[in-house]
């Protein structure tokens, strides 16, 4: 149905991803996230950028904060190899700071975790340098351009985290609980809402479900060891869910994408995108209503389902599509 429904302009970009064959050597892209160590969002983008021979390089402040065996690779900007372009997913301190740095390459911003609909601090900085902003989809571009403050068109990509969706089989009684950080770090902040989830995960086992725990990558993993934690990333996880339940964050509308439905727990102190919340069947704000909000728990109506989660397959192939044409000697 999905595929159907929104993957109509999935096959539009195909055409042109040869053009990128012509070139006698492969591009090089920096990226810089908000999450300065943060290689979970650049991640997803490795098979695209590997099929075509692309050097991606995430810039961090040091290697200290990368996990042995990532298979993101990274740079300090003292180390960071030439480049042809680099890429901010924000306007956070990090991003910006590699820009000053890099004020040569050629500048895109692409939206690969949510941001809020508000001016960022230091998006005046870089709004003038910037020759292209991306989004997975309408709604997350209409955020996206808010947080950077244009009016300049963003151009909608699709997520590279649904070009692979798993087919859904749902297990019954599986309740997929959909963690974010309890407690911040030097990559980025944490979001309310853990003693929430937590009791309504208890709720909900106490109610006969079993548990299956998509844990965020920089969530403390103690917190949720009373449950079986998931070893596949959320969006596959939830293929297995009746349902799914959590802090909304990125993940919402990529299981959407797979047809799983979801329950937001929401807290008075969290601020998120309404389109997080829109592919939602309800919100919860007390555990007790857990249990009813999950049986009930059905997928938005296809205009909201299109709006959050873009268009579906080929996504990786236009991003990094989007990306060349910003680079004048590969275009």
């Amino acid at each position: 149905m999905l595929g159907g429904l929104l993957g109509g302009s999935a096959g539009a970009a195909l055409g042109g991803s040869a053009a990128w064959a012509r070139h006698s050597r492969p591009l090089r892209v920096l990226v810089a996230t908000n999450e300065p160590w943060g290689t979970y969002h650049v991640a997803p983008l490795l098979d695209e950028a590997g099929r075509r021979g692309w050097h991606l390089t995430q810039l961090v402040p040091d290697y200290a904060g990368v996990a042995p065996g990532d298979p993101v690779p990274v740079a300090t900007p003292g180390d960071a190899p030439h480049a042809d372009l680099l890429v901010v997913t924000g306007a956070g301190d990090w991003p910006a700071d590699c820009a000053a740095r890099f004020r040569r390459l050629p500048l895109v911003a692409s939206a690969l975790a949510y941001q809020q609909p508000a001016e960022a601090p230091r998006a005046r900085e870089l709004r003038r340098r910037i020759r292209m902003f991306t989004s997975s989809s309408a709604a997350e571009g209409r955020a996206f351009a808010r947080y950077f403050g244009t009016r300049r068109p963003v151009r909608v990509v699709g997520s590279p985290q649904t070009d692979d969706l798993p087919r859904r089989r749902p297990e019954s009684g599986l309740v997929l609980v959909l963690t974010s950080v309890t407690h911040p770090d030097q990559t980025g902040d944490a979001a309310p809402g853990t003693e929430l989830l937590l009791d309504a995960a208890e709720a909900l086992a106490a109610a006969g479900k079993r548990i299956l725990v998509g844990i965020h990558p920089r969530e403390d993993r103690s917190l949720w060891e009373r449950y079986e934690i998931s070893a596949d990333p959320s969006v596959t996880a939830s293929a297995r869910a009746e349902a799914a339940i959590g802090i909304p964050g990125t993940v919402f509308p990529l299981v959407a994408a797979v047809g799983t439905p979801l329950v937001a727990c929401t807290d008075p102190e969290l601020s998120v995108p309404d389109y997080l919340v829109s592919v939602c069947s309800g919100t919860i704000d007390e555990a007790a209503d857990a249990v009813a909000a999950v049986n009930a728990a059905h997928l938005p109506d296809r205009a909201t389902l299109s709006d959050a989660v873009g268009p579906v397959g080929g996504s990786g192939d236009r991003l990094l599509n989007a990306w060349r044409e910003r680079v004048p000697s590969f275009r």
